[in-house]
């Protein structure tokens, strides 16, 4: 199943989605100019729980600015910046795509329910819980992880409480046939906890080859219903939705 619009119009604009989108793409576009430091610059600025676990002090990582791509300046990180960085990262194209397509269609509901200041706050939040659920689940992983799937994640979690009846227009693949189907956001979503779940369980039996951080999905999906109740609008617009199938 994949979502392509949701049938949910917003009452602001969604300035923060649209922001946090544009960083992601730039930070992308970084990410391009590395060449072949791509791999070490993921490694110094990718989120790595050997590294959180073990203390270690700040690493030299080398980076190419967009401007001055034959130079490399070398940049000390600590630790604790990689918690932030790791989430404006993606391993290439699709993974960039996919994370910003599910931030675009159900971010902008979110932050009119919570306001700009307190979804960036929210956003960042569930990101720290997503990376702390997948160090929890993989300590000793060396292997960097990147992504805002976590935060994103987050996204989903609260959009789920806040919207459950939302009508979410969604690609169904059955084989070679596409049709097209009209889901509440509840069962879509659901659907999406559900495989996350049910895949981190299965990775836990599994030696580590890297790939996809299930358990950064589940922590942040949490994450995001629990502080949802903290952060939303004392009193929400209230927009009441009927499934009609």
């Amino acid at each position: 199943m994949f979502p392509y619009r949701d049938h949910n119009p917003s009452g602001t604009a969604p300035v923060v989605t649209v922001t946090l989108i544009a960083l992601n793409c730039i930070a992308f576009v970084v990410e391009l100019q590395q060449g072949e430091g791509l791999g070490d610059f993921l490694k110094g600025y990718g989120l790595r729980p050997a590294r959180v676990f073990a203390g270690a002090a700040p690493e030299a990582v080398p980076l190419a600015v967009p401007w001055r791509p034959e130079q490399r300046q070398v940049h000390s990180v600590p630790v604790w910046l990689t918690f932030f960085t790791s989430m404006f990262l993606h391993g290439g194209w699709m993974h960039l795509l996919g994370n910003m397509w599910y931030l675009w269609i159900f971010g902008d509901n979110v932050e009119d329910r919570m306001g700009h200041i307190k979804f960036l706050v929210f956003y960042l939040l569930c990101g720290l819980a997503a990376a702390g659920a997948q160090l929890a689940a993989n300590s000793g992983s060396n292997v960097p992880m990147v992504g805002a799937s976590g935060a994103i994640a987050g996204v989903l979690g609260a959009y789920l409480l806040a919207f459950p009846y939302a009508r979410v227009s969604t690609l169904i693949f059955l084989g070679f046939f596409i049709t097209v189907v009209q889901l509440p956001a509840f069962i879509l979503l659901g659907f999406w906890f559900l495989l996350q779940f049910f895949s981190g369980m299965e990775s836990m039996t599994l030696a580590e080859t890297g790939g996809v951080a299930w358990w950064a999905h589940v922590g942040g999906f949490v994450a995001g219903m629990l502080l949802l109740f903290v952060f939303q609008k004392p009193e929400p617009k209230r927009r009441a939705y009927v499934y009609r199938g």
